[in-house]
């Protein structure tokens, strides 16, 4: 078991070095085998400046016939999150992300309100896809929203979500304010980026909130019923912020949270389904300088007993004081340690959610610049340098 700090009063000024400053290597190819010419290529989905002020706040998913959804904030007067005049984008791509349809308007309101900060989950069995957002009354955003969970609320951040049954070409929407939020938290939204459906069927979308006192926590959003109904998992923290699950080969359940706390990431783990978690503990591997991050499992089909079931990849900015050097790691152990790295953009960079593509290449979708643009890249083994054992040790 890998060494974890828990994250109390003690380690809160815990801080270190650890910058990636270049690219990994990637690894030899086998003896006697013939070297597969990396793939790595990229495309700018929005810039801004062209359009609107800022697009910003990344998320992608893989929808059941190989198709790419993205979406992103369109920030049309400002860089400013919530309140303000923000729209959620959406942009589609049948062929491995190398052209991409029109930038589209999924949820974008008129009056002085706004919705941002997207996250994609798709219901495998359905098909249906589901996009969390938050929606903001006029004046209203995470710092000052206000108590309650009234649907009509004018003084709350409110937790919507739009769902589609054509892939995100058409939405509608509905609102889960009263389902997840305790009346006596403040500022509550859903992670960006992407959500999760376990092996079971179990849909989660990760959330974090405030509390009367200003302490920030996780949870996870649940659904057993194909997203009729959603109720919210006991609240795990404090010091927590965006966070992200990834459920691992034996069916735990792997929570990686952003915090302002520390300059690592946090980790919890849940064995019901993401109804509870273990206190969060710093991972001193991840290093973050406070953004939002990605974690999939590498090959979620695969059997457990084989060893590329246990294989993750994480992205973010792996810099312990600004929001640079964006990096895509692996573990061959399910997140007990991070053996290999690949920088994608050493410079300024922000928010990442990564996608495995139905062809088994991955793509990652982040802000490059920061906040200049929202890039897609598409990358395969021989770039990342995956050299993970493909035989799991025997016990001894």
């Amino acid at each position: 078991m890998k060494a974890v700090r828990p994250v109390t009063l003690a380690t809160l000024l815990a801080t270190g070095a650890g910058l990636l400053t270049a690219p990994a290597a990637p690894a030899a190819a086998p003896p006697g085998s013939a070297a597969r010419p990396a793939l790595y290529e990229t495309a700018d989905l929005a810039v801004s400046g062209q359009g609107a002020h800022t697009y910003r706040i990344p998320a992608l998913a893989t929808l059941p016939d190989g198709t790419l959804l993205a979406a992103y904030d369109r920030r049309n007067d400002s860089a400013a999150d919530l309140p303000g005049n923000v729209d959620v984008m959406v942009r589609h791509s049948t062929d491995q992300g190398r052209t991409w349809s029109a930038p589209r308007a999924a949820v974008d309101y008129d009056g002085g309100v706004g919705a941002g900060d997207p996250s994609l989950l798709v219901d495998r069995t359905t098909g249906r896809v589901f996009l969390f957002h938050a929606y903001a009354p006029r004046g209203i955003g995470f710092g000052s929203a206000g108590a309650g969970n009234a649907h009509d609320s004018s003084t709350v951040l409110h937790t919507d979500y739009s769902s589609s049954d054509d892939g995100g070409r058409s939405w509608y929407h509905r609102r889960l304010t009263r389902d997840l939020k305790d009346p006596s938290w403040r500022g509550i939204f859903a992670s960006s980026g992407s959500g999760t459906q376990l092996a079971g069927g179990r849909l989660l979308q990760q959330y974090a909130f405030r509390k009367a006192d200003g302490s920030m926590w996780a949870a996870s959003a649940y659904s057993d019923d194909h997203g009729a109904s959603w109720k919210l998992g006991t609240p795990v923290g404090p010091l927590m912020d965006e966070n992200k699950t990834v459920e691992l080969a034996d069916g735990r359940i792997m929570l990686n949270s952003r915090t302002r706390s520390t300059t690592r990431r946090l980790v919890a783990q849940s064995r019901d389904g993401g109804l509870t978690y273990s206190a969060p503990a710093a991972d001193d591997e991840l290093i973050d300088p406070a953004n939002n991050a990605s974690i999939l499992r590498y090959d979620p089909a695969a059997p457990p007993d084989r060893a590329r079931a246990h294989w993750l990849l994480f992205s973010n900015t792996a810099s312990t004081g600004a929001r640079e050097n964006l990096t895509v790691r692996a573990s061959c152990d399910d997140g007990e340690s991070w053996p290999i790295a690949r920088a994608v953009a050493p410079g300024p960079a922000a928010y990442s959610t990564l996608t495995r593509l139905q062809d088994g290449t991955f793509g990652l979708l982040y802000e490059s610049g920061p906040y200049r643009k929202i890039t897609f890249a598409r990358f395969d083994d021989a770039w990342l340098g995956m050299n993970c054992p493909t035989t799991r040790p025997s016990a001894s």
